[in-house]
Order: C-alpha cells, then sequence, then structure tokens
C-alpha cells in the first residue's frame, strides 16, 4: 500500500489555505484518511478544517496505540461510526469551552477508513468532494451549501448518523482518492475550466499510475500541470491518493 498527499493554496487565498488533511495509520493494515475545506463564508474559515484535523490525529493516534496493544474485531463501517462520533463529542466539548459560534466550526469533511488486507473501505462524505475508486469517479456537489457538520452538533449523533445518505461502502478497492472540491477551480490563462475538463484533472491524479513509484507523486503531478499547462487551481485542493496493486 502506498499513500500519496498533496495540498495546495488556491490563488483566491492571499493569507490560508483553507483546506486540510489527515492520514496516519490506525491499525498495522488499517489507514485513517480524511480531507477537509473550510467554508469562506465563515470565521477564520481556516480554523475549522485545521481543528477537524488535529483531532482526527489526536483520535488515530488513540486507536493506533489500543489496536497495538489489544487488537479489536470490529468492522470497518463500525470503525468509521465510533471515529466520527469522537469527532463530534471532541467538537461539541471544544465549541462550548472557547464559547465559539457556530460560523467558527464550519468545513466539510470526507473521512474514511481503509483496510489495506482486504481492500475495503468504508466513506462518509459531509458536505462537497470527489471520492475515486478504481476509475469510479463519485461527486457530491451541494450547490455551494454544504450541510456542515457543525450545523448538527446539538442533535442526536446516531439519529443523525443513520439518516445521514453521503457514504459508500466499498470492496476491491485498489486505488482510492479523496478530494476537496477545490479541483473544479483549475484556471488557465483566466480561462475557467469546464466540466470535461475538470473530469480529466481528476483522471490525471486520481486514475493515471505514472510516476506512482515516487513518494511525491501528486505533488508532482500538479507542479507539472502549473509548469506545462499554466494550470493552477483557484481555490485551494487537499488530495490523498492510496493504491493497494498487486
Amino acid at each position: 500500500m502506498k499513500i500519496y498527499t498533496s495540498i495546495q493554496k488556491g490563488d483566491f487565498h492571499v493569507n490560508y489555505c483553507e483546506d486540510s488533511l489527515v492520514s496516519t495509520k490506525i491499525g498495522e493494515n488499517k489507514v485513517l484518511i480524511a480531507v477537509m475545506d473550510g467554508c469562506s463564508m465563515g470565521t477564520e474559515s481556516h480554523f475549522a478544517s485545521t481543528l477537524f484535523a488535529k483531532i482526527l490525529k489526536k483520535i488515530s493516534q488513540e486507536l493506533f496505540y489500543t489496536e497495538f496493544i489489544q487488537p479489536q474485531d470490529e468492522t470497518l463501517e463500525k470503525q468509521l461510526y465510533s471515529i466520527l462520533k469522537k469527532l463530534f463529542l471532541e467538537l461539541k466539548s471544544i465549541k462550548n469551552q472557547l464559547n465559539l459560534e457556530t460560523l467558527e466550526l464550519l468545513s466539510t469533511l470526507i473521512l474514511g477508513v481503509y483496510d489495506a488486507s482486504t481492500k475495503s473501505v468504508e466513506i462518509i462524505c459531509i458536505g462537497d468532494g470527489v471520492v475515486v475508486h478504481n476509475k469510479t469517479i463519485t461527486e457530491y456537489e451541494q450547490g455551494d451549501k454544504p450541510d456542515y457538520f457543525a450545523y448538527h452538533l446539538q442533535e442526536d449523533f446516531h439519529v443523525w448518523y443513520d439518516n445521514f445518505k453521503q457514504k459508500l461502502s466499498l470492496k476491491n478497492v485498489e486505488d482510492l482518492s479523496i478530494m476537496t472540491d477545490g479541483i473544479y477551480t483549475y484556471k488557465q490563462l483566466g480561462n475557467s475550466t469546464n466540466y470535461e475538463e475538470a473530469e480529466i484533472l481528476i483522471d490525471y491524479l486520481s486514475i493515471d499510475k505514472n510516476t506512482t513509484n515516487h513518494t511525491d507523486m501528486l505533488q508532482g503531478k500538479m507542479m507539472l500541470l502549473e509548469k506545462e499547462r499554466s494550470l493552477k487551481p483557484m481555490d485551494d485542493l487537499a488530495i490523498i491518493r492510496i493504491t493497494n496493486h498487486e
């Protein structure tokens, strides 16, 4: 299993990158992956996505040590549920401790748990984003009005989770990518990409197998897009790609 990550600040954002990502082991053959996109209309939008990432890293570390000491016999679906519930409770606690407004916690989230030994993955997408498994592209688009996780912190988590629809349970996954919707904001010489061009970029970054032997494959491809085709994302872009070919 190889894991590639890349995060790039969009040209529209002068001071901060509002995206964040996490890729960390939670067991011998399992990894937690997540990409977040802070809401530009929120308050200090980079804070929310960074906070999500910090909490998920903490949860991952705890899971890894627990798994090392006493291996758990949980399904991936139960693990994803447990991780997301812990994030929910941590966010709720921090919101109260710091007296934060909901606008300060607005971030999209694509969260996944991948098992390299079985090539299975459980994914939830809260808000906008793109998931690519093998050569299948799944796009989540909510018309620039994402239903942010922070909107639901006063609800019963179990009820919210059961009713939430943007979930994927996938098997035989040899190539997996998750990315924020910055992929749709590439521009060349001042002209916005159209839908077909965005599809080509998704293919190039998440399906094309050239240079997958390089540890910085994603970053290298994004640099080539800028150098050879003058293409750069206007909005921030975070990508994680996992390859697990035989």
